[in-house]
């Protein structure tokens, strides 16, 4: 009977309106918006889509199916869509009527031509990264530090490495002088140290031909395996206490590349208390090191298993590997004149499909240089492809994903940023020549090659830096790119197997991800398979198809925004700007926001207030290109914030903003950018609200922190004018401080040592809320409506008239 009232009086208030707008109502569990597919991916005969779904709102996601018709998607039991994923991820044969998987630590072949599965593989211990190679003969893999072979046409199983974690030779076999069972080779007589054992040994062999026969027969295998250097036993490679990435054998199955990786000394961990327990006890969360700790050291090695060679692949003399970073000018008295190879990591090796060539692509430790470089297997050298040079640091996509492959036997593929833009190029390694097959002010954001190498399908966002469109681009250097998606937003595409087909998640604005299948071709049309993205209540409300737009900066850069602008005769006059996180991401775009939903309906309601709120892409953000990328080098706080500023002022001089009643806020990058804002700019922005952010740069992560402001010893100046608490004593504004408490990513000691540093400077005009049970990114809803209320008190008591 409640329930019934309840929906009665619903009922009288008729659709959710824009005053209806809550922070309790938003930031609800995310189920009520709707629910969104995610995880796509594609049965191995290209017949099946599968995907993550929860259309009933479940307290988890279920796995569906459909076919290519995209109609009625029927949930899969548990374990045979873990199957269906396990084969998902499996390697094809070259010509594709092959395929191996690993399932639940097993190797299966599943044949094409016979439509049949065969099980490889019958033991507990994890099996990893199944290949073909000498022509589909071997399926070669990995178990525990070692690569195995397994033979199709008798069965049998070779190991091919013996990787050991020892100082020395093979362990000897110790079972006992002359007892317990059959005899190691390392034990087979008595010793001196044991004369009861030898006594019994000699009298054994006196009293028993055969036993005196077995003996005779085992001292002449072995003199015959010294004579011929134990050729039918395995080479013993000692790698000490290193260990043993990414061994991959050659399609030839001649050559096996690995890396190995030594651990550091001498690092320290952070370590985040959690004081709400189920014990009542606090315990200790193992955290991560800090920015500067030392790094581990690779090398990179060749195994020429025809000839029991291994040889290392020395990176002493890659092309300017002792070249010394633009930044050292800055100090003049630490420059010795002595300058080391810089120390460098390896990603996979590339091999063509006949194993005669292969690439690889290696990393400078100090993020300022990429190279491809060819491996010549047989002389364990290097020559160079291509070297890709970044006083900044080398990024962008498809860079960062690691996209290279083989055009045909003698020419490689691969992106570079060598125009200030992400595009692809080919290198034909005999004739010594790069060429673009792309160009313009524009990013290629992902690259797959045909299986035939006729084409290239392409997801970029040429028409728009915040609209994507899957592209398909003749091989042939000067073709223009065939559009195959039309609709105006973002998408994630999934290819099928035999390339016929796409699958991707298509957003727009105020449209969260359905899923979609289309015939990967020009011209052909989307089918959607999806409808549960938008409840009936999330419907119900008009949510803003915000504007986008360009300003120009002060240095004449145009800078991307969106505006939420409030309805006709609502507008007071205050603004906000929201700061997107993650740095290097893309918030201002014509796709729904995965990381900031919450932030654009909190947005919708602030401007449902009279607000007018911004949103913008700042320096360091993601789909620009590279000078807008690398734009915060050496000073996050510089340009960024001055884009800000910039964008204050435009809402000041254009959308009628009272300068003196502007706020911004963010979380993490944002919340970082806020605090600089509020300590370095404080006449622009009246109030701001700082979510989890960092305060001082030298106690955040290495890979992130070291790529922008190199190391805090090498680099002291850069860490120095982009940390907030060197600067808070510039505070004037109002400002709010929103932490969780077992942060492992931007500790919450940062925050707590601002506000020590806010105490010592006397600051009152500052609170801060803490967040007991909360990570990085908050998961209670709990949690998100009192942080996000707090906010909006902070926007309304102090930025309203």
């Amino acid at each position: 009977m409640r329930n019934l009232f309840v929906w009665l009086l619903l009922l009288a208030a008729g659709p959710l309106s824009a005053q209806e707008l809550t922070v309790p109502m938003i930031m609800r569990d995310p189920k009520w918006i709707g629910t969104s597919p995610s995880g796509e991916f594609w049965s191995p005969d290209s017949k099946e889509l599968y995907f993550e779904w929860n259309p009933d709102r479940a307290p988890s996601d279920s796995t569906y199916q459909v076919g290519l018709t995209g109609t009625n998607p029927v949930k899969m039991n548990f374990l045979t869509a873990s199957r269906r994923e396990a084969e998902a991820r499996g390697n094809y044969n070259r010509s594709r009527t092959l395929m191996v998987y690993t399932y639940e630590n097993d190797l299966y072949l599943l044949d094409f031509k016979l439509d049949k599965t065969y099980r490889i593989t019958r033991t507990q211990e994890s099996k990893f990264n199944p290949v073909f190679a000498r022509g589909d003969a071997w399926i070669v893999y990995r178990m525990g530090d070692n690569l195995y072979a397994w033979e199709r046409a008798s069965g049998a199983t070779y190991q091919l490495t013996d990787f050991r974690r020892s100082t020395g030779e093979a362990p000897p076999v110790t079972m006992g002088p002359g007892r317990g069972g059959r005899r190691g080779a390392a034990s087979s007589e008595g010793t001196a140290t044991d004369p009861q054992g030898e006594w019994l040994d000699r009298q054994q062999l006196q009293l028993m031909d055969v036993l005196r026969e077995r003996k005779a027969k085992h001292d002449a295998r072995e003199a015959y395996l010294k004579a011929e250097k134990n050729t039918d036993t395995l080479k013993v490679i000692n790698v000490g206490e290193r260990s043993v990435l990414n061994p991959s054998i050659s399609p030839d199955g001649r050559y096996v590349t690995y890396e190995l990786y030594q651990a550091p000394t001498g690092s320290k961990n952070t370590i985040v208390p959690n004081y709400v327990t189920e014990s009542g006890f606090t315990t200790d969360i193992p955290g991560r090191t800090k920015v500067g700790a030392p790094q581990g050291k690779y090398t990179f090695y060749v195994y020429d298993l025809s000839g029991d060679t291994v040889m290392e692949l020395k990176t002493d003399s890659l092309p300017g590997i002792n070249d010394e970073p633009d930044y050292v000018k800055d100090y003049p008295s630490r420059k010795s004149g002595r300058v080391r190879p810089r120390d460098v990591s390896f990603g996979p090796v590339i091999w063509n499909d006949e194993g005669s060539r292969a690439v690889v692509e290696v990393r400078s430790h100090d993020y300022k240089d990429r190279w491809i470089m060819e491996i010549h297997a047989t002389t364990g050298t290097l020559g160079l492809v291509d070297r890709q040079r970044d006083e900044a640091w080398i990024g962008g996509p498809g860079i960062e994903r690691g996209e290279l492959g083989w055009l045909n036997s003698h020419t490689c593929w691969f992106e570079s940023e060598l125009t200030g833009y992400a595009h692809l190029y080919t290198y034909d390694l005999e004739a010594g020549k790069k060429t673009a097959l792309t160009g313009g002010n524009y990013e290629v954001q992902q690259a797959v090659l045909s299986h035939d190498k006729k084409y290239f399908y392409l997801l970029t966002n040429e028409a728009h830096p915040g609209k994507q469109n899957w592209y398909r681009l003749s091989v042939v250097p000067g073709s223009k790119a065939e559009k195959i998606t039309t609709l105006t937003g973002m998408y994630e595409v999934s290819l099928s197997p035999d390339q016929h087909w796409i699958a991707y998640l298509y957003s727009y604005i105020n449209k969260p991800s359905e899923l979609y299948i289309q015939e990967n071709a020009p011209g052909k049309q989307p089918i959607q398979v999806t409808d549960k993205a938008m409840s009936a209540e999330f419907k119900a409300y008009p949510w803003r198809d915000t504007r986008i737009f360009t300003f120009t900066a002060r240095d004449g850069r145009p800078v991307y925004a969106r505006v939420y602008d409030p309805a006709p005769g609502r507008k007071n006059g205050a603004a906000v700007i929201f700061v997107h996180g993650a740095g290097y991401l893309q918030n201002v775009d014509y796709g729904w926001s995965e990381h900031y939903f919450r932030e654009y309906m909190f947005n919708n309601l602030l401007a449902d207030k009279g607000y007018t709120v911004l949103d913008i892409d700042y320096r360091g953000s993601a789909g620009y290109g590279r000078d807008w990328r690398t734009g915060i080098y050496r000073h996050m706080g510089g340009k960024d914030l001055d884009d800000e500023v910039d964008a204050a002022r435009y809402m000041v001089a254009n959308m009628g903003i009272d300068s003196a009643r502007i706020g911004l806020y963010g979380g993490s990058y944002g919340g970082f950018m806020t605090q600089m804002a509020m300590f370095t700019a404080p006449t622009v922005f009246h109030s701001g609200a700082a979510l989890r952010s960092v305060t001082d740069w030298a106690h955040y992560n290495h890979g992130y922190t070291a790529e922008i402001l190199n190391e805090p010893f090498n680099d002291s100046l850069a860490y120095a004018r982009s940390s907030p608490i060197n600067f808070a004593s510039g505070l004037r504004g109002n400002l709010l401080i929103c932490h969780g408490m077992v942060d492992v990513n931007v500790n919450f000691q940062d925050d707590v040592r601002l506000v020590q540093r806010l105490i010592e400077l006397g600051k009152d005009n500052w609170s801060i809320a803490i967040y007991p049970v909360e990570d990085h990114g908050f998961v209670e809803p709990s949690s998100w409506t009192d942080e996000y209320k707090r906010i909006l008190k902070l926007f309304d008591t102090t930025l309203l008239k």
